[in-house]
């Protein structure tokens, strides 16, 4: 890499840049995970435990089956053979969820299903394809349905092979013991981790829940998926990607469609979709454009006080004083920065409502709002569900680059380039441009290429940081 001297450039106008780290600093240390409440299970599913779970009774809670056949004592089976079969009576059916058991005594069988309890006296299960089945011919393939046969739970059963004792049968507790941790706090419930709870007879569970997180793209060009274009719109991108995105995050994402510029409008929605957010990401409407709506409507939506944020220099809002002095009013208090990055220069985060509801405002740029989201919302959400901070950003490796020529990179930024990365090689291959509006190579990559701050150029064979989307 060949490096540059700029490290905090300052753009005409005097406004300082926030690095990325800061922001996502400024981000983290106002957010708070949620109240932890009592679910369902199904409902629990993508939520973090607030608590360890333990097992109140073993799992399986009796020794079972594992194996239709029939219940013996190995004695009896003792030496046999195709040729030499023992031949045993048979004293009744055991069928899974039995209640009252035979006793199976010298010279007996019972008929026993999978998952079934073991019947006392018995010590091993003969598979039935080990066995004539009952019929008095050769080696059975299954069993008749009892509906079918009610004959064949008793008579007798022709056994071709000896069995050692406990053989296909499931010990009790082979699973858990009662009194074993089954999940520990912070697990997050996946469709596993729900199956163990309902097997140990758990039906609710204490977590945090999944974030509710708003999704509002802005701009008079905006025209829903479906709609027929007119001259100058283009389709609503944004929001479909941010609220899928959010949900992989592992949200709870309600999209709100596409809101004209206009401030009155936009706040209006604001204030409504307030009821249904832990968090809301707004996209577009927060550069230096005459219709850059957003920071003209969060001037007046409800709030008071900062989020924590200190700037780049220690102080409180955005850093030096340069911000623009309409958005710092008592009724809010959203901050809006211009960030050492690229794409996604321009940012704003703070809080509105009543409740101090953050809100992350995004560029409207199609590759800026996604890199943004990940690199500032992701994390956000995963706070909010009280994850481990391990788990808090997207994974990263060290790729060696993969190109036909040298990646350029414009001094003082951190550029994130997008790539595809192969695990087997250890090398990331750019997609597409640099573009902030290319989202075809968006749909391309699985990773973004980091460039720090101080590089201008990326030779091949350069070894990068890479962080893995998927």
């Amino acid at each position: 890499m060949s490096s540059s001297a700029p490290q905090d450039p300052r753009p005409v106008g005097g406004h300082r840049l926030w690095s990325v780290d800061e922001h996502l600093a400024d981000v983290l240390g106002a957010v708070r995970p949620l109240e932890p409440i009592e679910l369902q299970l199904l409902d629990a599913q993508g939520c973090v435990l607030v608590e360890d779970v333990t097992v109140p009774v073993a799992l399986p809670p009796f020794d079972n089956s594992s194996m239709d056949g029939y219940a013996v004592r190995t004695a009896d089976v003792q030496g046999a053979s195709e040729e030499f079969p023992a031949v045993l009576t048979v004293i009744g059916d055991v069928a899974a969820g039995s209640g009252e058991l035979p006793t199976v005594g010298p010279g007996e069988a019972a008929r026993i299903m999978t998952g079934a309890p073991l019947p006392p006296g018995a010590e091993a299960v003969v598979p039935v394809e080990w066995t004539d089945g009952g019929t008095g011919g050769g080696a059975a393939a299954g069993m008749t349905p009892a509906s079918a046969a009610p004959e064949q739970a008793g008579g007798e059963v022709r056994v071709h092979r000896a069995a050692e004792a406990r053989a296909h049968v499931r010990a009790r507790g082979s699973d858990v013991q009662a009194g074993d941790l089954a999940l520990a706090a912070g697990t997050v419930l996946g469709p596993p981790q729900i199956a163990l709870l309902a097997a140990i007879g758990r039906g609710t569970v204490r977590v945090r829940p999944r974030p509710r997180v708003v999704v509002l793209s802005t701009g008079s060009e905006l025209v829903q998926p479906g709609e027929p274009l007119t001259a100058g719109a283009i389709y609503d991108s944004n929001s479909f990607a941010l609220a899928a995105a959010a949900r992989d995050a592992g949200a709870i994402a309600y999209r709100v469609g596409a809101v004209a510029d206009d401030a009155d409008t936009l706040r209006s929605t604001i204030e409504d979709q307030l009821i249904r957010a832990d968090l809301l990401v707004t996209t577009g409407g927060v550069s230096v454009g005459a219709y850059d709506v957003v920071k003209e409507a969060l001037s007046s939506v409800g709030s008071s006080g900062p989020v924590g944020s200190s700037g780049p220099d220690g102080s409180s809002g955005s850093g030096d004083g340069d911000a623009d002095p309409d958005v710092d009013v008592d009724a809010t208090r959203i901050d809006f920065r211009k960030l050492a990055m690229q794409p996604g220069k321009p940012q704003g985060f703070g809080t509105v409502g009543p409740d101090h509801t953050p809100l992350l405002a995004l560029p409207g740029n199609p590759v800026s709002s996604y890199v943004s989201f990940e690199l500032f919302v992701r994390p956000a959400i995963r706070a909010l569900m009280g994850l481990p901070e391990s788990e808090v950003r997207r994974p990263s490796v060290r790729a060696v680059l993969k190109a036909d020529k040298a990646l350029g990179s414009p001094a003082g930024r951190r550029q994130f380039l997008r790539g595809t990365y192969d695990s087997e090689t250890g090398t990331v291959s750019p997609v597409g441009g640099s573009g902030s509006h290319l989202i075809a190579a968006l749909a391309h990559a699985d990773s973004l290429m980091v460039v720090p701050e101080d590089v201008t150029s990326v030779e091949p064979g350069t070894e990068l940081e890479v962080v893995l989307l998927g």
